[in-house]
């Protein structure tokens, strides 16, 4: 049987997507004893999780009120892009001089996965520049939330896919820097910025384009070019604060 520091860290990796993916809405309830059922485990390994996720911004506890989803705080967006300015740019560095051949095929693969993406966004396939959102994810909280459709309409494109598999290539960097503090610091951020991206969901802009990005960084790194890497990490953060900026001065909010 897990011992309870695993059952508190499975809860942790569940309950942090459905945060950060806001399958479990800002401001929602997290009922811990429906959690708990769900996943089949004790209050005990339930509650290090959550303090844990409190600890990183993702939920809000209330004495005699209990415990809710946070707020996704777009006004964060300027704290946040500066951290990720100077740390995301050191994680490429150190991930280029990775020679771990298990993390190099990793970052290939998913170069090509980079790949497909981008043609995709490129003949017209991706995401149009004004999808739609709106639709609700289930939790075991019992409640809805605001994560993004699965598809836009009239296009078909995937956009959770999308946001999942951004998320997967900076993962799999931070992981090739090699530095878990680093990475810890990194994946905190990470997730704050992808639950302002969920919160816009399909009506930001050019989003496969955005992710297709990934392609000259993985190459770089594959390259081993950490300088260059370095550089269009940063380009990556800077396109992304001034896509979001972009969504909510056209009032798509």
């Amino acid at each position: 049987m897990p011992d309870a520091s695993s059952l508190a860290a499975q809860a942790y990796a569940r309950l942090c997507d459905a945060l950060v993916m806001l399958d479990i809405g800002p401001g929602e309830p997290i009922r811990e004893a429906d959690l708990a059922a769900e996943f089949g485990i004790g209050r005990t390994p339930l509650r290090e999780a959550l303090k844990r996720l409190e600890s990183e911004h993702l939920v809000v506890s209330y004495p005699r009120r209990g415990t809710f989803a946070s707020q996704v705080e777009i006004a964060d967006l300027v704290d946040i892009s500066e951290m990720r300015m100077i740390l995301e740019p050191l994680a490429a560095r150190r991930a280029a001089a990775c020679q771990d051949p298990q993390r190099l095929a990793e970052l290939e693969a998913l170069a090509a996965e980079a790949g497909a993406i981008n043609r995709d966004g490129a003949d017209g396939s991706g995401a149009d520049e004004h999808g739609e959102s709106g639709g609700s994810g289930e939790s075991g909280s019992g409640g809805s939330g605001g994560g993004a459709d699965e598809h836009s309409a009239g296009t078909g494109v995937d956009a959770r896919a999308l946001l999942e598999f951004d998320t997967r290539v900076h993962r799999a960097i931070y992981a090739a820097a090699g530095n878990r503090h680093l990475t810890e610091t990194l994946i905190r951020l990470d997730n704050l910025a992808t639950r302002i991206w969920c919160m816009l969901a399909l009506r930001l802009r050019r989003v496969p384009q955005h992710v297709g990005e990934h392609v000259e960084l993985l190459g770089a790194i594959l390259d081993h070019d950490g300088e260059r890497a370095a550089e269009l990490a940063a380009a990556h953060v800077s396109h992304f604060e001034t896509m979001v900026r972009t969504a909510l001065n056209a009032g798509e909010l």
